[in-house]
């Protein structure tokens, strides 16, 4: 029986539309705020939970826009959830302090820079969630892409 690792986390964006990407010290690339389920727990309680761990706030977190099924060698299946964390006003985003020892920094940016600021398929995956969000869907990718457009490349 397969036995995934759960993740999820949430997409907020300004009030020009900029994608709010956090920056891991263990990692050289950029994310989203999130991180792995616990046992018990639902993957929308674990993103309320990551974003106030990660940025000691408690936004209204919407609804789920895309479920990525998104293994990697050494971590082995994973199903990642991303939720609409819709705009943050800008009293939220004067009240975020940073989990010092997991986060650097954080910013927002324009959905067309975010392929050269992430991974590809964490970048596949928020494009997908920004059309997702737009067209009110909820959408079912592999490796970031509909299973209809995707190899079975593991990136």
């Amino acid at each position: 029986m397969a036995r995934p690792r759960m993740a999820a986390g949430a997409l907020f964006f300004d009030e020009a539309d900029r994608i709010l990407l956090v920056e891991p010290s263990y990692k050289d690339y950029l994310d989203i705020p999130g991180g792995y389920v616990e046992q018990g727990e639902s993957p929308r309680q674990a993103c309320v939970r990551e974003v106030f761990e990660e940025l000691r706030i408690q936004p209204g977190i919407g609804r789920l826009l895309v479920v990525d099924w998104a293994p990697t060698p050494g971590e082995g299946d994973k199903i990642l959830y991303l939720f609409d964390g819709g705009h943050l006003s800008a009293d939220l985003r004067d009240r975020i302090t940073l989990q010092a020892d997991e986060l650097r920094g954080y910013g927002f940016h324009p959905a067309e820079h975010v392929p050269g600021l992430t991974i590809p398929r964490l970048a596949r995956r928020i494009a997908a969630a920004v059309r997702a969000r737009a067209g009110g869907l909820t959408v079912y990718l592999e490796h970031g892409e509909s299973p209809d457009s995707s190899s079975s490349r593991m990136c």
